[in-house]
């Protein structure tokens, strides 16, 4: 586990005092979903499910990050603070049958199984970089398939400029949901040419498998050259608006984190660099990597913002 001074805490790594209080709560419930997982679980149930799902032409070509690292190494604050908690307490969540909820400006509103969302989008495996805000990354095999092209068959009317994710709400089984860190249920937003963008898919799967719980099963966002906290799990609801959304983090501290996210080496957050980070599996002694602009998707992305003043944070 990686040590850090007192000026790297991420603000989101620091644990509320109400999520502190009820530790003991998430332990008890972390033992008693540890029986839990000895029951089939839809996100764990079918391995290698994807293992012959094409390759994408949007793959990076270098070395993923193991698996074990990435699937024990979650920011899930639905169940808790901690990663290793995450980890655990996700077991318990049911993640079939699953629907998702569309609504706002589209002429195709309703309820739709991810069954059928499968059937009419096809996945793939799409090799990125995922670089998260409190300066750690890594490289994932995510399984999925273009958001945009999910969007463009709900036919989003000429109003639709901004795209909102909910998370599911099930306080019950996500524990964390109990505590005041955020405002739940979780909300995330894209403009709507982000949101288009080839590079935006929603994914099923990583590493050949379905997506394991902590992960974000059975349906999380993956925009590649944002900071994490923009990728959205456990998706449960998308609406097409005509003004911004007010997203999870950005409501909890606004002058931290913006709506736009975009990773940038050259402006820091308002408390700690953003100009290198640690790569996930490697040694705490190991030299941190350098940054990319936009995580490495800059040539393909750059052109959304190019109207935009990118030394603000927001």
């Amino acid at each position: 586990m990686l040590i850090k001074s007192q000026t790297e805490i991420a603000s989101h790594e620091i644990t509320d005092r109400k999520v502190f209080e009820s530790r003991r709560q998430f332990i008890k419930a972390a033992t008693a979903l540890s029986a839990s997982a000895l029951l089939p679980n839809q996100a764990q149930a079918e391995p290698g499910k994807y293992a012959n799902a094409a390759a994408s032409p949007y793959s990076i070509a270098v070395g993923t990050t193991d698996r074990e690292d990435v699937i024990s190494y979650t920011n899930y604050y639905e169940f808790s603070t901690n990663k290793q908690d995450s980890t655990l307490l996700a077991k318990g969540l049911t993640t079939s049958p699953w629907s998702v909820e569309v609504l706002g400006e589209t002429e195709k509103p309703g309820v739709y199984h991810l069954e059928d969302i499968l059937k009419d989008n096809p996945v793939e495996e799409r090799i990125y970089r995922f670089r998260c805000v409190e300066a750690w990354s890594m490289v994932v095999p995510w399984i999925g398939f273009p958001l945009g092209e999910m969007l463009k068959k709900l036919k989003p009317t000429s109003k639709a400029k901004f795209v909102q994710f909910t998370t599911l709400y099930n306080p019950d089984i996500m524990v964390g949901q109990r505590s005041h860190v955020l405002e739940w249920p979780y909300v995330e937003g894209l403009r709507m040419d982000e949101a288009m963008h080839p590079l935006t898919i929603l994914a099923t799967g990583m590493y050949g498998d379905t997506l394991p719980n902590q992960n974000g099963a059975p349906l999380r966002l993956i925009v590649p050259w944002k900071y994490g906290f923009k990728s959205i799990k456990a998706i449960v609801k998308i609406e097409f608006t005509e003004t911004m959304p007010a997203t999870a983090w950005n409501k909890s501290a606004p002058g931290e984190y913006g709506f736009y996210a975009n990773v940038n080496p050259e402006v820091p957050h308002p408390r700690w660099s953003q100009g290198r980070e640690r790569v996930l599996g490697s040694s705490i002694f190991a030299p941190k990597r350098a940054t990319e602009k936009f995580n490495s998707y800059g040539e393909q992305v750059a052109g959304l913002y190019s109207a935009m003043d990118l030394t603000k944070f927001f």
